[in-house]
């Protein structure tokens, strides 16, 4: 599971006795509600649907897939359905080579969810091997699905943009940048990523 409510504001509170930035806006803003999301294949599975779709449209595309796989989708039914089957739940092409991709990292014993290293990097390198599933993805598993507490997903504009405000900058840091200024609140950049979501666009700061 994510990290817990308690975990974000030990981690918080760690980062704002180092940053007056992060303190000010804590002050302000207050402590962000957790993020979490269940652990395993059916998570990325709503990912890859999810991506590049609206909020709604991939709603409607789940509901779909469910219908047709069940609320906990086996991997092996998703491998035994033809194309029309899939496309008919709203997989385009190239969502369902991602889908199939994961399944069959799944049913190989490639890829155990319930096993992943216990180095994120080596997680993360793990984890990208699943066609479509790039780094932020990656990362944004580990921070909301397993919790791991020194998740920054430097590449995330939000998490740039809200940095940018939450330490005074001119302008919104890259992401070489962005990971270069967080480099002092190991090991508690989960926290922190999630915290700037919670200011980005927060009309309290």
């Amino acid at each position: 599971m994510g990290l817990s409510a308690e975990q974000i504001k030990a981690g918080l509170d760690w980062v704002a006795a180092r940053e007056p930035g992060i303190a000010r806006a804590l002050e302000r803003a207050g402590y962000p509600e957790p993020r979490i999301r269940p652990t395993g294949h059916v998570t990325m599975m709503r990912t890859i649907v999810g991506q590049q779709v609206s909020v709604a449209a991939a709603a409607s595309m789940w509901r779909k897939f469910e219908d047709f796989a069940g609320a906990e989708p086996d991997p092996h039914r998703v491998l035994d359905a033809d194309f029309d089957t899939l496309r008919a739940c709203g997989l385009s092409r190239q969502k369902q080579g991602y889908m199939r991709s994961l399944c069959e990292l799944v049913v190989s014993g490639g890829l155990d969810f319930s096993a992943l290293p216990a180095d994120d990097e080596e997680a993360i390198a793990l984890l990208t091997r699943i066609k479509g599933i790039g780094r932020w993805s990656a990362e944004i598993y580990l921070l909301f699905a397993e919790g791991r507490p020194d998740i920054w997903p430097a590449g995330d504009l939000a998490v740039q943009a809200g940095l940018a405000k939450l330490l005074g900058l001119d302008e919104r840091p890259n992401e070489k940048a962005t990971r270069g200024l967080a480099e002092g609140w190991r090991p508690h950049r989960g926290a922190t990523a999630i915290f700037t979501w919670h200011c980005y666009n927060n009309p309290a700061l």
